[in-house]
């Protein structure tokens, strides 16, 4: 090989610190299930993964900076004086950092009376003397000054990491890498408190330096070169502090650190221990990233091994003699598969035998929603698995990001998935570990008495569907697009030219060059042309009304009409995914598609809701909706007697919150103060300050305050609440619904104030709308039961937060709403009534 090149060997070497400095602000918080935050190693996880599998370096080594001081205090006692100390979730990181680095394969190294810098100068300069190609990755610039023909800069940035080496430098500077330090011992450096020259900034330092060649040779010329008396006074005067600057900022590349290059040879990763402590941390995508996941199975692995990859199959009579009351169940493509946590069963019965097992065992599962269908697919109708795991965890700890079996192995039995292995075995070996739990936690009845009933009747709910009409959806496609034609020529005609509506950058142009609207900040890509910012200039000219009004019809077209026409199946119906597990509150949610979203605040959005229909013209459709529950729970649970009053006497409670804030009278009252009275009344339950009311309602930040310290005035026990709430929630790091739902709050002992101001909106809220989403669970529980029950052949088709629809024939319409209306309002007793607005309609659109 003639290219030497193509063999020279590559170090790695990171700087610790300021790698974890930059992610750990430029990363939103995270934490484990303990409270600990993780978003620093989470991000320099990421950064240091994308390096290793680009540079496939033969040296790793990681330097951290020490508390003690270096010998650059010892120069200048001022050095780094003012830095901020590291805040608490940062610096908790820091050795988990350490111990996750070196499970990497990484060397780490820290020296007192030195820094990560002179570290890493040290290795860089130790690795070219050897022949070996240096890559230094840092978020600091100041070891761009070690840039050579063999050492290479990765510069981490919020948005990249640059890759400089001398040319790139010189590109981007003007001046040669080995001149940097002479151009910052004249401008200085205000995070490291070098002082520099007096008056001499970054422009005339690199113009100076770039010239005279060294800061030696500018004061050697001083007297000859051309400069205003004005800088060559400044120079003059700032002399020692230039020399003295250059001394503090110039990278040691001797540091006594004792360690060679055979000291940090790339030996590889420690798979198990980087695999624990990413299990301890929850950083499960780390696993997968480093390819921990991956489990080398044995060739002989017994029969009926911990985790065994064989499957035994069993035929009936094999079945029957089994021993055990609990068995896992996983259904597949291939086949049925139960597992007694040791053994894998592969089931080769009838399927009334199969039933039969079921049934007269208590079923373990992974997702038993899904298993219901595909055993419904198979010809078995079977609703009765009694622990499902993946929602058992989801009440454990409704925060985590994800729900998955690989997730769950990992956290809950400490192991790598493995997709050799059958997700029966994993869910027989899990179970009872998270059923421990949610005995501690007191929240086992939530999953046998809530999570499990339910999710039988969504799974009822999925394949039952919801009819729509196709051609009545096309046909409104259709209209939107006349009318988004008719507002693209107005919107060309206001601007005097045809041009891109939906490019921000040709938008930027005609509004605040052409039309010259007062733009606001521009940046790199262009002005800015989000709806906050549209909304702002309604008042300047009536393009911005034509514009909004173009967005909100071709998002319309896009998203439902396009959108809903894609997913509508064989049968005429659309069958959303209702899940459990996809909110931190315990709300159901829905995806492919989101029929939770279906718009209703405009009239155009709200006409889609009459393509939702009954299947069949001797059916109709009942919407019952929950009024205003989450402020009758409010009620409840503050105990506030003005609130719980307006309720019983069956007022509107927008109306007395008006009466009482604003000191007017249901006579005197205009629809303006009821739709104040309505946002503060939402406002408090969301947790909402000053400012953000403020903005909600266009008014001063003074007049805010006023109504919010007037409405608390009003309902004294709900401030008590709210307060009582915040201090519970810091004390023991969770809320809990009426019915003992936990909602974990890390962010209440994060460091940054605005992380902690969201954990005390969270901790305000979660047991409102929390307990909101208990309760209709139960009605939904208990309605599918009643109509079951009822005979009438009426079913529930969607729910969508408070709301609930129902299908049923013609002739028990009457009968199925009031069992609806019932059933609703009986889920739960409140010191105050829960009601039920309910209509009957043959669409969606009729009856809501």
């Amino acid at each position: 090989i003639k290219n030497k090149d193509v063999l020279m060997k590559k170090l790695l070497c990171i700087d610790g610190n300021s790698i974890l400095n930059r992610q750990f602000y430029g990363i939103r918080y995270l934490a484990n299930k303990e409270g600990f935050p993780t978003n620093a190693i989470f991000g320099m996880i990421n950064v240091i993964a994308k390096q290793l599998e680009s540079l496939s370096p033969d040296y790793t080594a990681i330097a951290f900076d020490l508390k003690a001081p270096t010998f650059r205090h010892e120069m200048f006692e001022d050095y780094k004086a003012g830095r901020k100390p590291m805040p608490d979730d940062l610096r908790v990181q820091m050795p988990v950092a350490k111990e996750i680095c070196a499970s990497l394969g990484f060397k780490v190294i820290e020296k007192e009376g030195y820094e990560a810098d002179d570290i890493l100068g040290t290795l860089s300069k130790m690795a070219e003397s050897e022949d070996v190609e240096a890559y230094v990755l840092t978020g600091d610039r100041d070891s761009l000054q070690l840039i050579s023909d063999k050492v290479k800069i990765l510069l981490a940035t919020n948005t990249d990491t640059l890759v400089f080496d001398n040319a790139a430098f010189l590109e981007k500077y003007g001046v040669r890498a080995d001149q940097f330090v002479d151009v910052k011992a004249l401008m200085g450096d205000s995070s490291d408190n070098i002082p520099g020259v007096p008056g001499i900034g970054e422009k005339s330092a690199f113009k100076l330096i770039g010239e005279q060649g060294t800061l030696e040779a500018l004061y050697e010329k001083i007297d000859e070169i051309t400069l205003t008396p004005s800088v060559r006074k400044k120079l003059t005067e700032g002399k020692d502090l230039a020399f003295l600057s250059q001394k503090l900022a110039r990278i040691n590349c001797d540091s006594p650190i004792g360690v060679t290059l055979a000291d940090i040879e790339n030996k590889g990763i420690d798979a198990d221990e980087a695999r624990a402590l990413f299990t301890k941390y929850e950083l499960f995508g780390a696993i997968k990233k480093f390819g921990l996941d991956k489990v080398e199975v044995e060739e002989n692995a017994c029969e009926c091994g911990e985790n065994s990859t064989e499957i035994i199959s069993v035929d009936a009579n094999k079945l029957e003699v089994l021993e055990g009351e609990y068995f896992a169940l996983d259904v597949n493509d291939n086949g049925i598969f139960i597992s007694d946590g040791k053994c894998v069963y592969k089931v080769d019965a009838s399927l009334d035998e199969v039933k039969n097992f079921l049934l007269s065992h208590k079923i373990i599962a992974y997702d038993a929603k899904s298993i219901y269908a595909r055993l419904e697919d198979m010809g078995i109708h079977y609703r009765d698995v009694y622990f499902d795991v993946m929602l058992g965890a989801y009440v454990d700890d409704s925060t985590q990001s994800g729900y998955t079996l690989q997730r769950l192995v990992s956290s809950y039995l400490g192991e790598i998935f493995d997709e050799n292995i059958s997700p029966a075995l994993y869910a027989a070996k899990m179970w009872s570990e998270i059923e421990e739990r949610l005995k501690k936690s007191d929240q086992l009845s939530l999953l046998y008495d809530m999570e499990m009933p339910l999710c039988a009747v969504l799974c009822d709910m999925e394949l039952a569907g919801f009819s729509v009409n196709c051609e009545g959806i096309a046909s409104y496609g259709r209209e939107l697009d006349s009318i988004a034609g008719e507002l693209e020529e107005r919107i060309y005609l206001a601007a005097g030219r045809e041009f891109n509506i939906n490019s921000p950058k040709q938008l930027g142009e005609v509004l605040f060059e052409e039309l010259m609207l007062p733009a606001g900040k521009k940046t790199k890509t262009g002005y800015s042309t989000g709806a906050e910012v549209l909304e702002k200039l309604r008042k300047y000219h009536p393009i911005i009304d034509d514009i909004l009004d173009y967005r909100q019809v071709t998002k319309l077209k896009s998203t439902y009409v396009d959108g809903l026409l894609k997913v509508v199946a064989p049968d005429g119906k659309i069958h959303t995914h209702l899940k459990q597990t996809g909110t931190a509150t315990g709300r159901l949610s829905s995806t492919e598609p989101n029929l939770q979203n279906i718009p209703i605040r405009t009239e155009l959005g709200r006409e889609f809701r009459k393509f939702f229909i009954a299947e069949s013209d001797d059916k109709l459709l009942i919407d019952a909706d929950y009024s205003q529950i989450e402020l009758r729970v409010l009620a409840h649970i503050s105990g506030d007697e003005n609130m719980i009053d307006a309720f019983v006497s069956g007022h509107d409670i927008h109306t007395s919150t008006a009466c009482r804030v604003f000191g007017v009278t249901p006579d005197t009252m205009t629809v303006e103060h009821r739709k104040r009275a309505k946002a503060i009344n939402f406002g408090i339950l969301y947790g909402m300050g000053e400012f953000s009311l403020s903005d909600d309602l266009k008014i001063s930040i003074a007049k805010a305050k006023e109504y919010i310290k007037s409405y608390l005035d009003s309902y004294p026990a709900i401030e008590k609440y709210l307060d009582d709430i915040v201090n519970s929630a810091k004390e023991n790091g969770f809320v809990t619904t009426m019915l003992g739902r936990r909602r974990y709050i890390p962010e209440l002992s994060a460091t940054n104030k605005n992380i902690r101001n969201f954990g005390e909106r969270v901790a305000k809220n979660s047991p409102i709308q929390g307990s909101s989403a208990d309760i209709i669970k139960l009605a939904m529980i208990n309605v599918d039961k009643k109509l079951k029950e009822s005979g009438t052949g009426a079913r529930l088709l969607l729910q969508v937060h408070d709301e609930l629809i129902v299908e049923t024939p013609k002739e028990c319409a009457e009968e199925v709403l009031n069992i609806l209306k019932s059933e609703m309002e009986n889920a739960i007793k409140l010191s105050i009534p829960l009601t039920v607005e309910a209509n009957i309609g043959k669409t969606w659109y009729e009856c809501h």
